[in-house]
């Protein structure tokens, strides 16, 4: 038997996995995120990558440190990261409400993009680990808003934790005017791009 481990304490990206019926354990990472790299397509590859390594790494750890109760088995961590991305500035978690303010009125009658960056780390049986790191992105039209609107938005709370200060499948949704991409993608976890992926690496997670 194998098992699947979700890298992250989201619980919108747990509910998109349990939505399509996966099987699957949370163990979140918990280390400090490095950026590196500038473009956001890379940023997110590479903050996915952090979190399903450090998880990895410590299922592999605990693994040859406790040989006598770990039952032998395949594992695939996911390890996910969201950011958006307004124009060349790339907008994580606001600090505070003036912050989300900024970054609400930044993205209030124009387009922007959202990247998920999703590693999956393999480790078999035998401890031998392997990887394979892809992204996804999702163009978002939002309507202009009224100070009033922004907030009123704010006043709910529901921006604080949130990459770009917004969630789409949130409050925020009767301001969105289009996008152009997954959804789900811009929710946090793009489950249809996951299974391509594992499709062409030839493996089906409901008989992994």
């Amino acid at each position: 038997m194998s098992q699947i481990i979700l890298a992250s304490a989201s619980p919108r990206r747990r509910e998109l996995l349990e939505q399509i019926g996966l099987n699957f354990e949370v163990c979140p990472a918990k280390g400090e995120e490095i950026i590196i790299k500038k473009e956001p397509k890379e940023v997110v590859m590479e903050l996915a990558a952090q979190k399903a390594r450090e998880v990895a790494s410590m299922l592999k750890t605990y693994g040859d440190e406790h040989r006598t109760l770990m039952t032998p088995q395949d594992t695939l961590v996911i390890g996910a990261d969201t950011i958006v991305a307004a124009g060349s500035e790339i907008l994580g978690k606001p600090k505070d409400e003036e912050d989300a303010f900024r970054m609400l009125s930044l993205l209030s009658g124009k387009s922007h993009s959202v990247y998920t960056g999703v590693a999956f780390v393999f480790i078999d049986r035998t401890g031998r680990a392997g990887e394979h790191i892809f992204y996804e992105k999702t163009d978002v039209f939002v309507r202009q808003l009224k100070k009033s609107e922004i907030l009123r938005y704010i006043a709910t709370g529901e921006p604080s934790d949130k990459a770009g200060a917004y969630g789409i499948q949130g409050k925020f949704a009767i301001y969105i005017d289009k996008i152009d991409g997954d959804y789900n993608n811009v929710v946090g976890l793009p489950v249809a791009a996951i299974y391509r992926e594992l499709d062409r690496l030839g493996i089906d997670p409901y008989t992994w």
